[in-house]
């Protein structure tokens, strides 16, 4: 599949997979500066580059687990959602859950990206649906 991407940061990095087995591609900041993120807090972190996406697919958008087990770093929205209409720059929100500040560093691997097929349905209204054993029984109904 190709994917046509555009840089719109001169320090944009193009995604890469880190091995030829990996699902996702790392996604890098492009911020010229570091940006701290303080304990507790958020911040919107630039990747430089936009992407056109066949219909029917989207790019998932992921924490990376050394950031999270390393120094708490998160990702909100998570994954996040990148629509095959959608052409604006795609912008990571990265969560401090730790009680240390982070430092985001320009080009440092920030989140990762999946691409993932996905269907297109169509909701068709009935007055009742099918049975099933577990019918109805919500949130921690199972006993595993």
């Amino acid at each position: 599949m190709k994917i046509e991407i555009l840089r719109k940061s001169e320090n944009a990095t193009i995604p890469k997979r880190m091995t030829d087995s990996a699902a996702g591609y790392d996604l890098y900041s492009s911020n010229e500066k570091t940006i701290v993120i303080k304990a507790g807090k958020l911040k919107l972190i630039p990747t430089g580059i936009s992407i056109s996406l066949p219909i029917g697919f989207e790019a998932q958008i992921r924490p990376r687990s050394g950031l999270a087990l390393k120094n708490s770093i998160g990702i909100l929205n998570s994954p996040g959602t990148i629509d095959a209409d959608y052409r604006g720059e795609i912008g990571i929100i990265v969560y401090n859950f730790g009680e240390k500040d982070f430092e985001v560093t320009p080009k440092m691997r920030i989140a990762q990206m999946v691409i993932a097929k996905h269907e297109i349905a169509e909701f068709i209204e009935v007055k009742k649906l099918d049975e099933t054993v577990r019918n109805e029984k919500g949130f921690g109904h199972s006993k595993t």
